[in-house]
């Protein structure tokens, strides 16, 4: 059965100055908000502050996807996710306890998400397959946005897919997404797609994500 397709602007490439305005100029035609949580760190850049991702959990019109690229993950997956998050994602790189952490985040009423970065092999954490909600496949390595989609990851994303089996587990990619690239991922086996930059430097953001959602299902 072919799985819905979800897209989840992310807004790293939005203004910042009026982020609640840029929230609603995508609100009607997207699944999630993908929020993207940089301490400079784990990955080069920071984004948000706590206050500043508190603020827009709070003053989101649609539910909030937190992918988490930050050396703490173990403490700050749970304060996402009592924080309001709809899903938290958090890093296999940066966990010291992976399935204590995703317990501790479904404890608060959000999915859990493991992503991993393109060098991360998805074999290594197969052991986690009956704990997850949805695994996020970099298709670029973190840091900040804009940046070229890696299409030598379509074959994580397939081998992914392929180990999900008849799970419900949700399969998202992140980094690149664009109107030429978000139909490779789809036939790789995706269903949910975050785009920044394509979404935000669009003229009509929301006419973006209405394209993207086309484009990803004409080619499953």
């Amino acid at each position: 059965m072919t799985k819905p397709v979800r897209i989840y602007p992310s807004i790293l490439n939005a203004d910042y100055s009026k982020i609640l305005s840029e929230i609603d100029r995508v609100s009607n035609v997207s699944d999630s908000l993908h929020l993207d949580i940089l301490d400079g760190k784990f990955a080069p850049n920071t984004s948000f502050s706590w206050d500043e991702a508190k603020y827009i959990i709070s003053g989101s019109t649609i539910p909030v996807d937190a992918h988490l690229m930050v050396v703490d993950c173990d403490e700050q997956g749970p304060r996402y996710a009592e924080a309001g998050c709809d899903s938290v994602t958090i890093h296999v790189e940066n966990t010291r306890d992976i399935r204590k952490t995703i317990k501790n985040i479904k404890s608060h009423g959000a999915r859990a998400s493991l992503a991993l970065k393109p060098s991360s092999q998805i074999e290594d954490y197969i052991d986690y397959l009956d704990d997850v909600d949805m695994f996020l496949i970099m298709t670029v390595e973190p840091g900040f946005g804009g940046q070229s989609f890696m299409s030598e990851m379509m074959d994580k994303v397939s081998r992914t897919r392929e180990l999900i089996g008849n799970r419900p587990i949700w399969l998202q990619v992140d980094g690149g997404i664009s109107s030429e690239t978000i139909a490779i991922a789809s036939a790789a086996g995706a269903d949910i797609f975050v785009a920044g930059s394509a979404v935000y430097k669009a003229e009509d953001p929301a006419a973006m994500v209405s394209m993207l959602r086309a484009l990803a299902e004409n080619a499953k």
